[in-house]
């Protein structure tokens, strides 16, 4: 599937600029097996980069401006490197112009260059095309300028031109994306970025994404709204317990001793918050043990304390995941992502995916009118150059 992506990519370059690119990039989409809404709360997070990529091609131009292509949407836009970079009302264009912000107040010096891009990830889906946008720009530039950006710093840069953006994102999706590797998936501390892989094998299991095709426009307003009602919930904690500095180092046993001392709402969020930290725990075991029926459950588990304690799901997913918790092929399910819509994260067995995939097609379209999409995903490497 990339191969082609790839062709296509190059051959639009050449036919735009009458010459080859200088290099070609792949930035890819990530997953999170486990560990949602945690990496903004000083939690680990268990992700990993996936096949589903951005291609870049980029080559010099030897001017002061620089010429994006977006492939896919068939806009382009032009900055020039020499003017102070700032937001346009065509939203794609600010994730490349907060790179491009971001590289110049950290002192890189670069030129203008050509870039063309085109995707094979689904926008909209949780999949952090964003991400995969910001990481692979700046790689890009990185690679064509000889410009000295660690891996760790190219995520960060990201993340900070997503902020500028206006999304006031954790760190995750860049540090993902960058740092990828074919099947192992990375438990990140989101605190201090200290990582590690643990194999990926699914043994007996495939990875299933089920597209619900729906976005709730609730995301963004709600998102910053749990961010702030976990800042309140672990001030509060703080007060009670003066020993803790984070919510990984609170344990479900504390918080319920203070219960009555925060508001049910901040209440449920943050018991969400640190049951989830334990349970990518209890995943690395679980890969580490090879045991995916219990990666599974834990999956199920994370869906109800998504969709009940921190309300970030939506009657479309719970659906999905309530018929998979009653399918015997599926043995684990949940949202992934920021939630009010995108994607559940399937672990099913190998040799059920098409009857599964029929199943819940039908019975998705006969209750809600829309097209289930369905998404094979394997685990990949992270941001490399051709």
């Amino acid at each position: 599937m990339n191969d082609i992506l790839v062709q296509n990519t190059t051959a639009f370059f050449e036919k735009s600029f009458g010459s080859a690119p200088q290099k070609v990039v792949l930035s890819p989409g990530r997953i999170n097996i486990i560990g949602e809404h945690i990496d903004y709360n000083d939690g680990y997070v268990l992700p990993a980069a996936i096949d589903k990529v951005i291609c870049f091609a980029f080559a010099k131009n030897d001017t002061k401006k620089s010429l994006i292509v977006a492939i896919d949407l068939n806009e382009d836009f032009e900055i020039d490197l020499t003017q102070p970079v700032t937001l346009s009302d065509v939203v794609w264009t600010n994730y490349i112009r907060g790179v491009i912000k971001q590289l110049q107040d950290n002192g890189f010096v670069f030129e203008g260059f050509n870039c063309v891009f085109s995707s094979n990830i689904p926008v909209g889906s949780g999949l952090s095309s964003s991400a995969a946008l910001e990481c692979g720009m700046i790689f890009g530039i990185r690679e064509l300028f000889d410009l000295k950006i660690e891996k760790v710093d190219i995520s960060l840069l990201g993340q900070k031109a997503e902020h500028w953006v206006g999304i006031n994102c954790g760190i995750m999706d860049q540090f993902s994306s960058v740092h990828g590797v074919e099947n192992k998936v990375i438990k990140l501390d989101c605190n201090t970025l200290d990582f590690e892989y643990h194999n990926a094998d699914f043994k007996d299991y495939s990875l299933v994404l089920f597209d619900s095709n729906v976005k709730h426009s609730l995301f963004t307003s709600e998102y910053n709204t749990r961010r702030i009602e976990c800042e309140q919930g672990l001030a509060i904690i703080k007060e009670n317990f003066p020993a803790i500095k984070s919510f990984r180092d609170c344990t479900e046993e504390q918080l319920l001793s203070i219960q009555d001392k925060i508001s049910p709402t901040v209440f449920k969020r943050v018991h969400y918050v640190v049951k989830e930290i334990n349970r990518v725990i209890k995943a690395c075991e679980a890969l580490d043990n090879g045991n995916i029926e219990l990666l599974g459950q834990l999956l199920f588990e994370t869906h109800y304390g998504l969709s009940q304690e921190y309300e970030v799901s939506c009657a479309e997913l719970d659906m999905l995941v309530d018929n998979a918790k009653a399918d015997d092929a599926i043995i684990g399910s949940r949202l992934m992502g920021g939630g009010f819509g995108g994607c559940t994260i399937n672990l099913i067995k190998k040799g059920h995916e098409n009857e599964v995939k029929s199943k819940f097609s039908n019975l998705y379209l006969d209750t809600f009118g829309i097209e289930l999409k369905f998404y094979d995903v394997k685990i990949s490497n992270g941001t490399t150059l051709l």
